[in-house]
């Protein structure tokens, strides 16, 4: 047997140990352990996971065994639970630098808080540390909720440096792949279903055991549904007439044979009309309490803007109304075209910041479609925290109400209204 073969023999057992560990501890974890297969991969200089296959590389896993007998069960708890969160899915990350990062400090959290003897390494004691300042600005220390903050505060180049040598174990290159083999697939899909069988083990495991904050918080964050802003904004459209050529009735045949035939007197002429299907007339009513931060308020509009803009969903005469009220109304900016909705996003300024009733603004688009302001309003976009006292009565157009995030104390949104979190939406908040 050559030193080679021998080399990938000794990691494959490391692996298999690893693997046996993990399932005699943590029984919930089964399932995902099943369908991330081990490959040896020599020249890899490290670990990574296509969210198929674990992948390592013999030599390293066999140095770092010698100086960290606990990185084999320590790096296969990390990229399982890479997988189990969908983090490698998570493609609408604007940053990728900052959501690699957070996503390591989310499941290497995790694994500390599950206090596994097995899997500990040298540096968890800096790490903890590490961890115990960064809930000093983050809530709940998951991938999505440190993305958030790093976006928001960022960080410093030895920061970030720092961070990365605690949390760090594996590389992330695979994560952009789009193509999955045809002898082992497993979908997004399949590994939502192992997050939400492990969340309904989690339970009975729990019982008289340590419990992991962060393992109950990501799987939440990986399994509740999410919105897509863009197709919820279709249900404002209504149809209408544009002045443009109608590509899909026009006949450029017979009109290229009259120019040829006919001294240049086209057979037909092109329409000069097309019924289309564009946003015309909506509400945007923007919290202003003291809890609403007024940047993130700006790019919530400014998401709103350019999911309209790309989709070429504006008529070129449309009638946006953007509310301001905390208690009661404060401004009513009328826009009625795209240049004007630019110079609102760049200059207007947000007003409020007393105590949240929703009701006012609600009362005051009664009064704008009573005299004849809002003729065709298709829906009002509410954007809140969602402290605040709602209307009773359903109204007569669709109505969103969007949030920052997922509140648990936050009160139930009305049965007749939509919700959306934006989280997923908003993505630079500089």
């Amino acid at each position: 047997m050559s030193d080679k073969e021998q080399i990938i023999e000794y990691a494959e057992k490391i692996i298999k140990l690893a693997q046996d560990t993990i399932i005699v501890r943590f029984r919930f974890l089964d399932s995902a352990l099943a369908k991330l297969k081990p490959e040896a991969k020599p020249g890899l200089c490290g670990f990574a996971t296509d969210g198929e296959k674990l992948y390592y590389d013999p030599v390293v896993l066999l140095r770092e065994y010698l100086e960290e007998p606990n990185i084999a069960v320590r790096m296969y708890l990390h990229v399982l639970l890479h997988c189990i969160f969908l983090h490698r899915e998570r493609k609408d990350k604007v940053n990728e630098r900052y959501w690699n990062l957070a996503a390591d400090i989310a499941v290497e959290n995790t694994i500390l808080e599950l206090e596994m003897p097995s899997a500990s390494l040298s540096r968890d004691d800096e790490a903890i540390y590490m961890i115990h300042r960064l809930r000093k600005n983050v809530k709940k220390i998951t991938a999505e909720h440190l993305y958030r903050d790093f976006m928001v505060h960022g960080l410093s180049e030895e920061n970030e440096d720092n961070l990365k040598r605690l949390f760090t174990i594996d590389f992330h290159d695979s994560w952009r792949k789009t193509e999955v083999t045809e002898e082992y697939i497993v979908t997004e899909e399949q590994w939502k279903e192992i997050a939400r069988r492990i969340k309904t083990d989690i339970g009975s495991f729990s019982k008289g055991k340590t419990t992991s904050e962060g393992l109950a918080n990501s799987i939440d964050e990986a399994t509740r549904e999410r919105y897509d802003y863009r197709k919820i904004l279709q249900r404002f459209m209504v149809s209408g007439e544009e002045l443009t050529v109608n590509d899909d009735e026009f006949d450029y045949i017979y009109y290229t044979y009259g120019l040829a035939h006919y001294g240049n007197l086209p057979l037909v002429e092109p329409l000069e009309y097309k019924e289309i299907n564009r946003i015309k007339e909506f509400v945007i009513a923007i919290d202003t309490s003291a809890s609403c931060n007024g940047d993130i308020v700006k790019q919530f509009v400014q998401k709103t803007y350019e999911i309209l803009k790309d989709g070429e969903n504006f008529f070129h005469q449309i009638n946006v109304h953007v509310i301001q009220c905390d208690n009661e109304i404060k401004q009513d900016t009328r826009i009625t075209n795209e240049s004007e909705f630019r110079d609102f996003i760049d200059n207007g300024q947000i007003v409020g910041f007393g105590s949240t009733d929703f009701r006012p603004v609600f009362e005051y688009v009664d009064t704008l479609r009573e005299s004849g302001e809002l003729t065709n309003l298709k829906g009002l976009i509410y954007f809140t925290d969602g402290y605040g006292i709602y209307p009773e009565r359903m109204p007569e157009y669709d109505v969103i109400f969007a949030f920052l995030n997922e509140d648990e104390h936050r009160q139930e949104v009305p049965g007749w209204a939509i919700k959306v979190i934006m989280e997923d939406e908003i993505n630079e908040y500089k």
